[in-house]
């Protein structure tokens, strides 16, 4: 059975953990993004995108994780991400955006690292 999307957000220690559940694929990116885009205009700029309920992702998944690295990045701020299922981690060991993102096991060690 496919878990549902859901995306929501919190404020954790001077970070913005943005949480995804499901599948980050066509259909659920343009909730990403809106979702995210909005928070980045209320000036928020550090970001721990917490994808540990993600299931899959997809290239449009991917693609939006590097469009909002760009904006925050853009406004000097900090995206880190939080993946832990290794068939998810591995899609990013594969394009080489594990060179390009910070990936942790979790939410406390990707706030702890300076």
């Amino acid at each position: 059975m496919q878990q549902e999307f859901q995306i929501s957000h919190r404020s954790d220690s001077g970070w913005t953990v943005v949480e995804v559940y499901g599948e980050a694929d066509v259909s659920t990116v343009p909730q990403i993004r809106e979702h995210v885009v909005e928070l980045i205009r209320e000036a928020d700029r550090r970001f721990i995108i917490d994808l540990l309920g993600v299931t899959f992702i997809d290239s449009t998944g991917l693609g939006v994780l590097v469009g909002i690295l760009k904006r925050i990045r853009a406004r000097g701020g900090e995206l880190r991400l939080v993946i832990a299922n290794p068939d998810v981690r591995r899609i990013f060991t594969i394009t080489g955006l594990h060179n390009v993102f910070p990936i942790y096991d979790s939410v406390d060690l990707a706030k702890a690292t300076p």
